[in-house]
């Protein structure tokens, strides 16, 4: 039997406990408010680091089996246990977030090793496991305060798909990164609450759909930026399958977005793509997140 701890830091913190690739028990849950947004926006990087551990040891200690690897996501640039940046959460980038962790659980006798990960690299992991094809190129968007691009099976590189720039527009400047012209920019929950300083994104939409010319044309915006990335992708890698998934999903328009992806694609080879929503859950990313820490080992 293998056994792991997934854990995802995002807007809030959730754990979980992993029996051979399956959630098992109760989820951890900081803040247990499940209203408060951007909790974890102040908290300073060392104190993150000891609520993970705090999740991390209460579940370590309710199972009899030894706890094998430790999988953590979080949303940013991360590179061989080290989140090189992390718009989203700013307080955690340059951090040696591995060896800050695994030094911590250390010092409470849980010595399994710490494997840290994209979150949205994550999600795409726990949709591979879900539809038991972990052998499959699975691809992810998630739409939320940030958009995330997520990809399985892991391979080296960045993959900050919510940076590609989508427009040349110099006036799009509202990505939390600072670049110009990014997906993010257009998309992000933040982004848009710069954008429409009169409307939250909620009423944005709702009122696109009772006809509001200004707000229609937004929302015409957003999915084609969402389809020039997804595009970009299917350029670079291939058609398949892309899913849609996190906080904002109930936004997307799954027609309209196929409408702007077909006339951004034109080459016959690379057609054969769909479309699939996922309604947001902690459990798809946390199961990701233990299952890119038991595949880690073998790497």
């Amino acid at each position: 039997m293998t056994t792991a701890i997934g854990v995802v830091m995002t807007e809030h913190i959730v754990a979980g406990r992993l029996n051979n690739h399956q959630l098992t028990g109760k989820l951890l849950r900081y803040p247990q408010d499940t209203g408060e947004v951007d909790a974890l926006a102040s908290i300073p990087g060392g104190e993150l680091v000891e609520k993970l551990a705090e999740q991390v040891a209460a579940l370590a200690g309710s199972g009899e089996e030894p706890v094998d690897a430790i999988g953590i996501a979080v949303p940013g640039v991360i590179r061989h246990g080290v989140v090189e940046d992390s718009p989203n959460l700013t307080q955690i980038k340059g951090m040696r977030l591995a060896d800050e962790l695994g030094k911590v659980l250390a010092g409470r006798g849980i010595n399994a090793p710490v494997y840290i990960a994209n979150d949205a690299d994550a999600i795409a992991a726990g949709v591979a496991a879900k539809h038991g094809q972990l052998n499959k190129l699975t691809r992810v968007w998630t739409l939320g305060n940030g958009i995330g691009y997520g990809r399985w099976p892991y391979v080296e590189g960045v993959w900050e798909g919510g940076h590609v720039t989508v427009t040349l527009d110099p006036k799009e400047r509202y990505c939390g990164c600072g670049g110009v012209g990014h997906l993010e920019g257009i998309m992000g929950y933040r982004a848009m609450r710069l954008r429409f300083l009169d409307m939250e994104p909620e009423e944005v939409f709702a009122h696109a759909k009772q006809g509001d010319a200004r707000c229609r044309e937004f929302v015409d915006l957003w999915h084609r930026a969402l389809a020039a990335g997804t595009a970009s992708f299917i350029h670079l890698a291939g058609p398949g399958r892309f899913y849609f998934t996190g906080h904002n999903v109930g936004f997307l328009e799954l027609p309209l977005l196929r409408a702007h992806l077909e006339s951004m694609v034109k080459m016959s080879p690379l057609q054969s793509f769909s479309l699939e929503v996922l309604a947001p859950d902690d459990e798809t990313a946390l199961l990701g997140a233990g299952v890119s820490a038991l595949r880690a080992l073998t790497w």
